[in-house]
């Protein structure tokens, strides 16, 4: 293919698009498919109800106007949607309320001021109307009053007397002067000594300052962060202690990425995200007593595996492992119903740790109820990536409950904090989501795949657990968000070949007759609908290493089948595309179809990594990505080709993002299996990558260079022998563009002739304009044409 960097600039494209479609059977047309929304259809999306349940709002955009889309509203009453103009919408309650005690009334932050809203008459009364941003409402003094956080202190309102009253006073420093260096206090001393008049003055200052002091006990005690910053600020419910967590980040280097296609018409620079081996951050919780005006630190010395050394440590005996501080992220308390204890969620800075604790707020210590322990890093549904998990208080507040991965897959448990007995409410080889307690206290409801990997169901069980009950039956995916009395379910649902349509059903717990499900909106365009879209197979094959691997299995009529397959390698990493809903991936989908109409076979594997699977599927990849997730791959192709005639040298991989990592390292270290490949927006080295992301899999550079080395597809870029196409957007601040220019000129320096790039100067790692998604897709096209099978 010659090797040449591609600049697409795309206000002036000159590619005929004829001949883009020259080869193309299908009555799809790429240039069609990738207009995404406008083509398929603009999907409902977050749906909420109304306080009283008989209005249903969610976003739509049903007419494919320009902007985004907007609020709508159907009605329970008479079955009817209307659009809900501007200033209606913005008076509408948050879909986000937070309750006091007896549910009477709850508060909700919108367009960054507060309200509190009568449950009884649905009316929503405004507690500030600023010009700054006030957030994280909650209720506290036993539900008499309202706390929030601006300009980042913590402030209180009484609901009765409508006082506003600060709560805490953060400053840098108590130091009010400069300290003097002793050459300037032996000058100041002696001016003291010189002159009457600089002497009076000062014990005037020194009086009224006494009076200052004395008066301070009637303000906020003052709490010093030297700097550091203020996170997580919240009030008990008894409004006796105010937890906060001081934040201390490293000021890493971060990588500039130069815009250069600008209004402007000069280059602009974006200052975007630092490297993985970033320096921790530190993190500090404490406790203020309000009443006693005491500040403290929230003492965490006594959790289990503080002084832990990680395993791949022993692959570096000559190297001395350091990390001082192993806390990490501390998630904000959850306070029992009095506020005299608090469940606190703690991840470790090397993501190998998890630690739940009950927190005295009268000491500041803690009390370890649940250490989760994971030698490669810990994770799964309802646990926590960035941030922590879901848990919580059953209702006699005696007892807790959380999720966990300790039989492999992640399910409910419950644990009594004063025996710290657990007891698990599901169990099984499949997955446990979005787990909440019913509002009267009495079941469990949930989204879990017990039926198949694939399929998500929403389920009820009673609290102490036992028998399931199914509430959806629609195979797919079925996200439910039930009305304020639990008598209504809103689902948004999808199937494989059906995109995401908004349902109502009747709520089955609650004994109403007809629980079918009601479709309420068709955001299907005719041009999607003219189109008799495949439903791929859900198929399972044996890796190389024995384990089940779920792939979805695209086939072309026998009448057209050309020998040739494309193996389509999802990204994220963790994530799941092998399942009976509509796919996230849908442009992708939809050129699947077009494959197939040309005659390939497509395959879409969930590869180890992938999410849905538990936790060893999940952490297959630690310390080798391009390893198990590789393989599987090319055991997906050695199947086709044994099971469903794949000529051998037929076979082309292309992804996006990790898709694209994988699709070089097959074309690098499997380039006896893949013929051509498309490497969309892929990361070439994953010591240019993100640290929250990629120092969980791999560690850091610094500690475990071997992963990096084994994992990096610069370091392999010598095993190129098919046709390579590298496409990449050129202001990506998410995976650099620079890991792309890295790795051409790695090629350049290797020789290799066979491969090309195509850049697109205004597209991050999302690509938006549907002339790029156009341009993209073309070229992967025709690289699979002419490399598979010889067109041109």
């Amino acid at each position: 293919m010659g090797r040449f960097f591609t600049f697409i600039l795309l206000s002036l494209i000159t590619f005929n698009t004829v001949l883009a479609q020259k080869g193309n059977v299908s009555s799809l047309k790429i240039k069609d498919i990738m207009q995404g929304d406008a083509f398929v259809g603009h999907r409902p999306s977050s749906p909420y109800w109304s306080t009283d349940g008989q209005t249903l709002y969610f976003d739509w955009n049903p007419k494919g106007a320009a902007l985004s889309d907007s609020l709508h509203a159907y009605s329970v009453g008479n079955k009817k949607i209307h659009k809900v103009d501007f200033l209606t919408a913005n008076s509408l309650p948050s879909s986000r309320l937070t309750y006091n005690p007896d549910k009477t009334q709850a508060v909700f932050s919108k367009n960054g001021d507060i309200f509190l809203l009568d449950i009884a008459t649905h009316k929503s009364t405004a507690i500030t109307k600023t010009q700054e941003r006030e957030s994280n409402p909650h209720f506290t003094d036993s539900g008499k009053s309202v706390a929030f956080v601006k300009g980042g202190e913590l402030f209180t309102w009484n609901i009765e007397s409508g006082l506003l009253e600060q709560k805490t006073q953060f400053v840098t420093s108590k130091d009010k002067e400069p300290q003097r260096n002793s050459k300037d206090e032996w000058l100041y001393q002696d001016q003291l000594d010189i002159f009457d008049v600089l002497r009076e003055r000062k014990a005037k200052k020194d009086a009224g300052e006494k009076i200052s002091e004395k008066l301070k006990i009637l303000e906020p005690l003052e709490i010093e962060t030297k700097g550091k910053q203020v996170i997580g600020q919240q009030i008990d419910p008894s409004g006796s202690y105010i937890t906060y967590t001081l934040m201390d980040q490293p000021n890493s280097k971060r990588t500039i990425v130069p815009h250069f296609v600008t209004e402007s018409g000069y280059t602009e620079d974006q200052n975007t995200r630092s490297k993985v081996g970033d320096e921790p951050t530190q993190y500090e919780m404490f406790v203020y007593d309000v009443k006693n005006r005491k500040n403290y630190p929230v003492v965490l010395d006594n959790l289990e595996g503080l002084d832990y050394l990680p395993e791949y440590t022993k692959d570096y005996p000559d190297k001395q492992y350091e990390n001082e501080d192993r806390i990490g992220f501390i998630n904000n308390p959850h306070w029992n119903t009095d506020g005299t204890k608090a469940i606190l969620d703690i991840q470790a800075n090397d993501y190998k740790d998890r630690w739940i604790v009950l927190l005295d707020p009268k000491t500041g210590n803690v009390e370890q109820l649940d250490r989760q322990h994971d030698e490669a890093w810990v994770g799964g549904p309802g646990i926590g990536r960035y941030r922590g998990g879901n848990m919580g208080w059953m209702p006699d507040d005696k007892k807790i409950w959380f999720m966990s991965e300790k039989t492999g897959y992640s399910h409910l448990y419950t644990m009594d904090i004063n025996n710290k007995n657990d007891k698990a409410l599901t169990s099984g080889e499949f997955e446990i989501y979005d787990a909440f307690i019913s509002k009267d206290k009495s079941r469990w409801y949930f989204t879990s795949n017990k039926t198949h990997p694939g399929d998500r169901q929403f389920y009820s069980m009673s609290l102490k657990g036992g028998k399931w009950e199914k509430l959806t039956d629609m195979v797919g995916r079925n996200d439910v968000v039930l009305s304020p009395n639990e008598d209504k379910m809103a689902i948004l649902y999808s199937y494989s070949n059906k995109p995401t349509e908004l349902y109502i059903q009747n709520n089955p717990i609650k004994g109403k007759r007809s629980t079918q499900a009601e479709q309420i909106t068709d955001s299907n365009m005719e041009t999607f609908n003219a189109y008799d879209w495949k439903d791929p197979e859900i198929i399972t094959f044996k890796a190389s290493d024995g384990a089940e691997v779920h792939a979805r299995l695209y086939q072309p009529e026998t009448s057209v089948q050309n020998k040739a397959a494309v193996i389509f390698v999802h990204g994220a990493g963790y994530l799941q595309n092998a399942h009976k809903w509509w796919s996230s991936y849908f442009r992708e989908y939809m050129f699947h179809n077009l494959l197939v109409d040309n005659g390939y076979t497509v395959l879409d594997i969930d590869y180890r990594g992938s999410a849905g699977y538990g936790r060893d599927w999940r952490t297959g990849i630690y310390r080798h990505m391009g390893g198990k997730d590789l393989s599987d791959q090319v055991d997906g192709a050695k199947m086709l080709m044994d099971e469903y005639g794949i000529d051998t040298d037929k076979v082309g991989i292309y992804g996006g993002s990790y898709g694209g990592f994988i699709t070089l390292m097959g074309m690098f270290n499997a380039p006896d299996t893949f013929s051509a490949g498309g490497a969309i927006r892929s990361v070439g080295d994953w010591a240019a990558y993100n640290h929250g992301y990629t120092a969980r899999i791999l560690n850091t550079p610094a500690t475990d260079s071997l992963a990096y080395k084994r994992s990096s597809p610069i370091y392999f870029a010598d095993g190129l022998q098919g046709d390579l196409l590298i496409l990449h957007g050129m202001v990506d601040d998410n995976v650099h563009f620079q890991d792309m220019v890295r790795l051409s000129q790695r090629l350049i320096e290797l020789g290799k002739e066979n491969w090309e790039m195509a850049v697109y100067p205004v597209e991050r790692h999302g690509f938006v304009e549907p002339s790029s998604w156009t341009d993209e897709y073309t070229r992967i096209f025709k690289l699979f044409q002419k490399s598979l099978l010889g067109k041109e």
